[in-house]
């Protein structure tokens, strides 16, 4: 299991962590697993800058309760995402962006990818609520795969 993740983090991060844009994205997806559906919906998750996790809140009172939740928060950020998540978390008080609809079930169970990835690509695809995001992670693994396979670096 240690091993497994530890190909999975190494994983994560050649795949997502050079480009700030690929991680926080990584990030965002991984939070409504991470803080469930409720809190999800209450918040957003706004920027990922030097280990600091910037989510803007309703109110004070959000502000207050995902403040007493955070270590919990972040140690479950640290559990699906790697050593790619966050160390802190910042919080932002104002009106939060309506979230998209949710994908339907179907779309959200069964990960698509080429039967050749490994199941460990597989198995961190799953995570990814987000179809578009989970689309892309495996594409970009794929690719990845592949040409570590031919010794290629281009």
């Amino acid at each position: 299991m240690a091993l497994e993740r530890l190909i999975t983090t190494s994983l994560a991060r050649r795949l997502f962590g050079a480009v700030p844009a690929r991680t926080l994205a990584l990030v965002r997806a991984a939070w409504p697993r991470a803080v469930g559906a409720d809190v999800a919906r209450r918040t957003e998750v706004l920027a990922l800058d030097d280990g600091t996790l910037r989510i803007r809140v309703p109110d004070a009172r959000w502000r207050k309760e995902l403040h007493r939740m955070q270590r919990d928060i972040l140690w479950r950020l640290r559990e699906i995402v790697g050593d790619l998540a966050p160390r802190r978390m910042g919080f932002v008080e104002g009106p939060v962006a309506v979230p998209p609809a949710p994908a339907p079930e179907a779309a959200r169970t069964a990960p698509s990818g080429p039967p050749e990835l490994p199941d460990e690509v597989l198995a961190g695809a799953a995570v990814l609520e987000d179809p578009e995001m989970r689309r892309h992670f495996l594409e970009v693994a794929a690719r990845y795969l592949e040409r570590s396979k031919g010794g290629s670096h281009a």
